[in-house]
């Protein structure tokens, strides 16, 4: 079976498809960075989670120090008796407090200044931008993982590359790799064998071996979905979309962490079973595009994101895989300094993204935002190219050619103990 196709689940669009772990699951380590050296490969879990629509980095992670900040947000600034202070200048968005253990035991880092040099301020460009790994000025057809997959494939007992939950839209993964996309976590319906007629295979063989390869993963996820009981987990997850989604992905993980391959943190990992593992997961929450009221609106997403982490932590310390996973935010832009006249803000250019994990290595990183250099739109000039995150997965964490992949040299930021 040919693995590079493109691979969209349409006609099992809202199926829960379950997909076990890549490794045997080590022994719980405790909370404060107990892990042992950084092992490389794709028993390192990515998860990624698109804060869809441009979070606004200021009133995210808030310069609460410059006077600037509130003469630029009158109305919708975070007021600083009410901001959770992190060092003399830099506070976080009240609705953020649920991240404050994982910042206090170090294992999540923050990253300001994010974008591109010549972002582009649309939804749709800038996203296939980030997705694509391009320059603004280039057009590329790949998902950077796709193109991480097809110049190293995952073992050949993964289930898939990777996984896509709460979302039809297969993003980094698109165009070459194995994705399977679970549109609707919430509701199982059992995915049946697609049917590939006799004729297709030569009026269109290329359609008829993508439709092939599905029902390969179709059957494979099918059978390796778990019991309830299988899948349980005692971690409570919150409610709503993106609380759905994250046990959606925790169950993903628990399918397979049965007791038979357990490893001790001492010892050779595990090889996959046939059938099993996922290298990346990508998690979507929506709302971010907040041109109006922007204030409560955002204060409950950074609730939901916040909430989701700490459930997300606690789960995979759970699953005995905090220490090789690896969770990272993105999103197409952030929002411009100034205030508009609704109550919100438009579209800008870089914003702060957060990176979290056993092996992180916490703290504040890139270039925070000085208001007084705004350039001639009234927005923040770049500090740190996203791409460098992508070189910090692809490098340290999975051992890869990140220039190759990438197309141009990116520095990996030192956010992982080594």
């Amino acid at each position: 079976m040919k693995r590079r196709n493109f691979l969209s689940l349409g006609a099992a669009a809202g199926a829960t498809l379950w997909l076990p772990r890549a490794f045997g699951a080590e022994m719980l380590q405790a909370a404060h960075g107990s892990a042992g050296p950084l092992e490389r490969g794709y028993g390192n879990l990515l998860i990624l989670v698109e804060l869809k629509g441009g979070n606004d980095g200021l009133n995210t992670v808030i310069p609460f120090a410059d006077p600037a900040y509130y003469q630029l947000r009158k109305n919708i600034g975070v007021k600083r008796e009410q901001a959770i202070q992190l060092d003399e200048r830099t506070a976080l968005h009240p609705s953020l407090q649920p991240l404050m253990p994982l910042w206090q035991s170090r294992q999540l880092a923050i990253v300001q200044g994010v974008s591109y040099a010549q972002p582009n301020l649309s939804h749709f460009r800038s996203i296939e931008i980030w997705d694509t790994a391009s320059r603004s000025d280039q057009y590329l057809r790949e998902g950077w993982l796709s193109r991480a997959f097809a110049q190293t494939p995952v073992p050949a007992g993964f289930v898939a590359d990777g996984v896509v939950i709460g979302s039809a839209e297969i993003g980094p993964l698109a165009n070459g790799a194995r994705a399977i996309a679970l549109v609707n976590p919430a509701q199982f319906v059992k995915a049946s064998r697609l049917v590939t007629p006799v004729s297709l295979h030569e009026r269109n063989p290329e359609l008829a071996h993508i439709l092939d390869v599905e029902n390969d993963i179709v059957k494979a996820a099918d059978r390796l979905r778990p019991t309830q009981a299988d899948a349980q987990l005692k971690t409570v997850f919150p409610g709503g979309a993106f609380g759905t989604s994250i046990k959606t992905a925790m169950q993903v993980l628990a399918a397979s962490d049965a007791p038979k391959s357990r490893a001790s943190a001492a010892a050779p990992r595990a090889q996959p079973d046939s059938g099993q593992g996922v290298a990346v997961i990508r998690l979507t929450l929506n709302g971010f595009d907040t041109h109006q009221n922007q204030s409560g609106q955002q204060a409950a997403l950074l609730k939901q994101l916040a909430e989701g982490f700490a459930s997300m932590k606690s789960a995979l310390v759970e699953l005995g895989r905090w220490d090789d996973t690896l969770v990272m935010t993105y999103a197409e832009f952030g929002r411009r300094p100034r205030e508009n006249q609704s109550n919100g803000t438009d579209h800008g250019t870089v914003a702060p993204h957060f990176v979290m994990g056993g092996r992180v290595k916490g703290g504040l990183y890139g270039v925070p935002p000085v208001l007084a250099r705004l350039d001639g739109n009234g927005n923040l000039p770049v500090g740190v190219d996203f791409r460098q995150l992508y070189a910090t997965v692809l490098g340290p964490w999975w051992g890869l050619d990140s220039s190759a992949i990438l197309q141009q040299r990116f520095e990996p930021l030192p956010l992982l103990r080594v």
